[in-house]
């Protein structure tokens, strides 16, 4: 395990590779701030946003899609810029957005969850470059970790308050069909968070409390778990030149002093390689005009 950044964010999440760029993207939601790793030089840049930022994606036209408490904008790294796109939950305050993933047809899938982690009002949506479109999941709590199969037929989707990843069937058209349990997470393990899926069809959760990321094959069963040295354990990327170096986000955010001192590093960004490579994801829809 190699600490790659020890940036401390409160709530790192949402690590995505830009293959085109050679960078890995990731942001600190609570800390509203969007990084992005070079590393070839080990530099991190940084941007602040104007509102908790859940996630950014790689977009077409060189620029990022972002995911705000306010809704879906355009980000620009050149300029730092954040123009609104499209409203999510107008009616709904008390949530915000959290993290996603770019199918590989370039449309989006990301969720809401209620910030204050008690209200079942989080839900799925389907960004198709232009505007946005709400799935008929069941609300939870806290959605997590979207994650698309190779093929585009399957989408992986946590409730991390309920322990479980869900796999659910995409039709031609982009909606969604039936919902099944992939994998039920024993609470001493820890929370699933964010996923990502490789080239293979394997599942990578990170087990928030759990001080570990875990690898699941297509049908569901555990094939390994990385130990990493921080308790919260957000999200895996799957990136570098062959897309085979995995990176880790991990957060800070609600530790006490004594469990500071056990995990100096947590809020950290941690690298690790893998066997099977990650796909490379196309850059999100981003319609001429939008």
């Amino acid at each position: 395990i190699e600490t790659v950044w020890r940036g401390g964010a409160l709530l790192g999440e949402g690590p995505v590779w830009d293959a085109a760029a050679g960078v890995l993207w990731f942001v600190d939601i609570k800390g509203r701030r969007v990084h992005r790793l070079s590393p070839e030089s080990g530099r991190v840049d940084a941007w602040d946003a104007p509102a908790p930022v859940g996630w950014v994606l790689p977009a077409e036209g060189g620029v990022m899609l972002a995911g705000l408490r306010t809704g879906i904008a355009r980000f620009d790294p050149l300029t730092g810029a954040f123009d609104h796109l499209a409203h999510v939950e107008p009616d709904t305050p008390a949530n915000r957005l959290n993290d996603a993933t770019v199918a590989p047809d370039g449309t989006v899938w990301f969720g809401s969850m209620d910030d204050g982690e008690s209200e079942r009002s989080g839900r799925v949506y389907r960004w198709d470059g232009r505007s946005v479109h709400a799935t008929a999941i069941d609300p939870v709590v806290i959605t997590n970790g979207p994650g698309v199969s190779p093929d585009g037929r399957t989408l992986y989707h946590v409730d991390t308050a309920g322990g479980v990843i869900h796999a659910v069937a995409i039709g031609e058209d982009g909606a969604i069909g039936a919902v099944r349990d992939f994998a039920r997470i024993d609470p001493a393990d820890g929370s699933p968070d964010g996923v990502t899926v490789d080239a293979a069809g394997n599942v990578w959760v990170g087990l928030w409390n759990g001080w570990r990321a875990r690898l699941y094959d297509p049908g569901g069963a555990i094939v390994t778990e990385v130990r990493l040295p921080a308790a919260n354990v957000t999200k895996v990327a799957l990136g570098g030149p062959d897309l085979t170096t995995a990176y880790a986000t991990t957060a800070s955010i609600g530790l006490d002093q004594e469990a500071r001192a056990a995990q100096p590093d947590a809020g950290g960004l941690f690298s690790f390689r893998v066997e099977v490579p990650g796909q490379r994801l196309p850059p999100a829809r981003l319609a001429k005009g939008a």
